[in-house]
């Protein structure tokens, strides 16, 4: 056998070093550089022919050396011919081509051929939100997910505040949060979607449930994951800067270059962004407490204590559209951030002096393959290393007030600072920080993350692949206050296995999509923690060694019907676990959360129906809608514990403000979401969202079979009413030929929510109406855009967690310049 396939490999060479084949590859795109799908593509005198992808890619193989005449043709475009020679190996010939007179080229996206509405009618409950528009302004990733169906993002502040993201009433852990199919805990708070500014993204999938083969991983809830700008069909630079309120600046830059003789390719991309956070806060979360001890609730105040700064660059360098490769990358990823923390949990007492440094250096490989070996074998390979590291610096020990001044007390008749004490382990008085000891840490992470799919066409309309996931976490904690030999610095170490099996059909002339997945995860948790004690003054070391490991399997499905030319039936269902992350397990102090090592996975059971339709045409008007429900039961939820009511309320004790995570019991999720999305005339866009459910806590009796006080109740600190509505109009030549101008409109409503359990009239968070315009201006040359935003132009007060309220009004100006061609 070994003998027949030497014979084969020896024929096969000196069949292609005679006959000179080469494989011809390229792109056909439009005027304004968007992938053209379903382009015929010949060459005329050997009558080959092949159809451009969903990203208007192409390929023939075995083409022999010559001159040719390929043309490109489409029932949307004009025919184009271009004579071609292939003289070697690989040869890229990408071309641009022109719609036909009656038949605008930018609206000819065949419906159900974009990437888009690909993924939207896969069987998954999903949304994608397109960044073209949104980059030419000034919204940052976040306010863009904010305003997608189904998703609310928990931001404690202003920017680069800590985020969460709730989708349909699951959050934390089990929502994966990726950035190209890699988790951003691999990046760290220094290069996250915080801070990524959507000029760098090509657009954001939004997963509710069960996820795709490629994304497997310690998720039940649903993922985000951010797909970062890869097209390199065009030599271009991009370059944004823009200033607004409350000193916030950002700038970035990015490029890409190809050569198309060797299929070389570099992207690099960087930004920086600056906000001194200074807006005012006047709602009842902020307060003032004189000498005397009376408390002023609420206290008009301008935060400070709150700058924050992100640098980052990323550069990418490899080859595409190769013989050997499609994609081929290694990439280098540097950031760093700077967050002063103006709170704790609540915003009950102002900070002064506790800050958050970061920074990560993260390398990555990036390897797909279509046709590997054999017709049909595809292999993706994404791994990444990365070293981070934070530093807490805390040791301020004096109290202040929410107006920058020093908190008093009176003493003897006299006033002094207000400074809390307590008795260390020397039964010495000492005085504490912001939210503790005076603190000077330092956590060091080494993380490989690492990703392998590999999927096998079977035959046509059914595919299999199995995905593997290593995760490793190997975690240093460092007291820079009390430096010890190494040996016995506390070290963490966390190892995640996961392995899926994916079978994905297409049937019946492609109505019928499905995809079935069976997982099996498998965690091991380690911990070694050396405590010190000092009975008698003599120093004694406790060394406390963890080890945990457990493991789970897991099943999902999703099925996508087209029922009628324009109407698809979407479901999926999951039963599956997610395991408690490196952070829930051994806490993270820059945001007060504490270690709770017994946590248990949690398991949860989804059930997600609804239905999307392509756009139906009236006339101008086009017009298309979503609809989706879901169930969700959920076992052992993993959620934070922070403060009781009664600690909140008092003042004086904000400096027990911390969180751990904890498994809640059982809870029962059961809601909806619905979108409907109007065109007139090309030029309006409106859209209109709608998110509502019930999370209730359904544990009615507790380990000692007593009644839980809270059985049936809305699982706290979770807004569960959610509507937007975003409109926009395009004007066309206005003030100069060639010109386009763009009017935004956004409003936002959020519904009254409680923070606590048993619902406190103090702890209600009150309804929420955020009214936002902008406007952009895209000059004659299409290089330049100029953007002005105005957000929460009513001043309105808003909060999220925890009632921390976030900016007022603030108006912002951007300025866009691209070059394409430049070599």
């Amino acid at each position: 056998m070994k003998h027949h396939i030497l014979l084969i490999l020896i024929s096969c060479f000196t069949t292609t070093a005679v006959a000179q084949t080469g494989i011809l590859s390229g792109k056909v795109t439009d005027n304004h550089a968007k992938p053209v799908a379903d382009a015929t593509v010949t060459l005329k005198e050997l009558g080959r022919s092949v159809m451009t992808d969903d990203n208007g890619k192409y390929e023939i193989k075995g083409v022999k050396y010559g001159s040719y005449t390929l043309v490109i043709s489409s029932v949307i475009i004009q025919p184009k011919s271009i004579a071609i020679k292939i003289a070697s190996p690989v040869s890229v010939v990408n071309a641009e081509v022109k719609g036909t007179k009656d038949r605008e080229l930018k609206e000819v996206s065949v419906e159900g051929k974009t990437e888009k509405r690909k993924i939207e009618t896969s069987g998954f409950a999903v949304a994608i939100i397109e960044t073209k528009e949104a980059s030419l302004r000034n919204l940052t990733t976040n306010e863009l997910l904010d305003r997608a169906v189904g998703v609310r993002v928990r931001q404690n502040g202003g920017v680069g505040s800590n985020v969460e993201y709730n989708l349909n009433g699951m959050s934390g852990s089990t929502i994966g949060i990726f950035i190209d199919g890699i988790e951003t805990s691999t990046y760290g708070s220094s290069f996250n979607l915080n801070n990524i500014p959507p000029a760098m993204i090509e657009r954001i999938e939004v997963y509710k449930g069960v996820l795709p083969a490629h994304l497997s991983g310690n998720y039940i809830g649903g993922a985000i994951n951010v797909i970062l700008k890869k097209d390199a069909s065009l030599n271009n630079i991009t370059a944004a800067a823009s200033y607004g309120s409350f000193g916030t600046y950002n700038v970035d830059l990015s490029t890409t270059f190809r050569n198309e003789k060797t299929g070389f390719t570099f992207r690099g991309s960087g930004f920086r962004t600056h906000s001194d956070n200074s807006y005012t806060t006047w709602g009842e979360s902020t307060t003032y407490v004189d000498y005397r001890g009376a408390v002023t609730r609420p206290f008009r105040a301008k935060r400070f204590n709150n700058v924050y700064e992100s640098t980052a660059g990323r550069f990418e360098a490899g080859f595409t559209n190769v013989k050997w490769a499609d994609v081929f990358f290694i990439g280098y990823n540097v950031s760093k951030s700077y967050e002063e923390i103006p709170h704790g949990v609540s915003m009950a007492t102002p900070y002064v002096g506790r800050v958050n440094k970061a920074d990560a250096n993260v390398w990555s490989l990036n390897y797909n393959k279509r046709n590997l070996f054999i017709d049909g074998l595809t292999l993706n390979v994404n791994a990444t290393k990365s070293d981070r590291s934070t530093r807490l610096e805390d040791t301020v020990t004096t109290r202040f007030n929410w107006d920058g001044s020093i908190r008093e007390f009176i003493d003897d008749g006299e006033r002094k600072p207000v400074r809390i004490t307590y008795i260390d382990e020397f039964g010495q008085t000492q005085y504490q920080a912001q939210q503790g000891r005076p603190t000077m840490s330092r956590i060091d992470r080494d993380i490989i993350n690492a990703r392998s799919n590999l999927g096998y066409m079977v035959f046509p309309g059914h595919k299999i692949s199995i995905n593997h996931k290593i995760e490793r976490t190997d975690r240093d904690d460092n007291n820079l206050l009390k430096p010890v030999d190494k040996d016995l610095v506390t070290t963490s170490q966390t190892i995640q296995n996961i392995l899926a099996f994916n079978y994905e059909t297409e049937f019946w002339k492609q109505r019928v999509k499905t995809n079935a997945q069976l997982k099996y995860t498998a965690n091991r948790n380690n911990q070694r923690r050396v405590d010190f004690a000092y009975p008698g003054g003599q120093p004694v070391i406790n060394r406390r060694d963890t080890s945990i490991f457990t493991d789970n399997v897991g099943y999902s499905f999703a099925l996508a019907f087209k029922v009628a030319p324009k109407v698809y039936l979407v479901t999926s269902n999951e039963n599956s676990f997610v395991s408690p992350t490196e952070t829930q397990l051994f806490g993270e102090p820059e945001r007060n959360i504490v270690p709770n090592i017994n946590l248990l996975p949690e398991k949860n059971i989804n059930l997600n129906l609804g239905f999307r339709t392509d756009a139906y045409n009236f006339g101008k008007s086009r017009v298309s809608f979503y609809a989706s429900a879901f169930w969700r039961n959920g076992y052992d939820k993993i959620t934070t514990e922070t403060l009781d009511a009664d600690t909140i309320e008092n003042v004086d004790n904000a400096i027990q403000d911390v969180t751990r995570y904890i498994n809640l019991g059982m809870t029962q999720a059961r809601g909806f979401e619905a979108e409907v999305i109007y065109v007139f005339n090309n030029k309006l866009n409106a859209s209109f969202n709608i998110s509502k459910f019930n999370n209730l806590y359904k544990q009615e009796f507790d380990e000692q079979g007593n009644q839980s006080p809270y059985y049936n109740q809305q699982v706290v600190n979770e807004p569960f009413f959610n509507i937007n509505v975003n409109a926009q109009y395009r004007l066309n030549n206005l003030f100069q030929p060639k010109s386009i101008m763009n009017i935004y409109y956004n409003f936002g409503y959020v519904q009254e929510y409680n923070i606590a359990w048993r619902n406190p009239d103090w702890g209600i968070t009150p309804t929420q109406y955020v009214h936002d315009i902008g406007t952009s201006y895209r000059f004659p040359s299409q290089k330049i855009v100029l953007s002005v935003d105005a957000k929460n132009i009513l001043n309105a007060e808003l909060y999220d967690n925890f009632k921390k309220q976030k900016p007022g009004r603030g108006i912002y100006v951007k300025l866009n310049y691209t070059l394409n061609k430049f070599l």
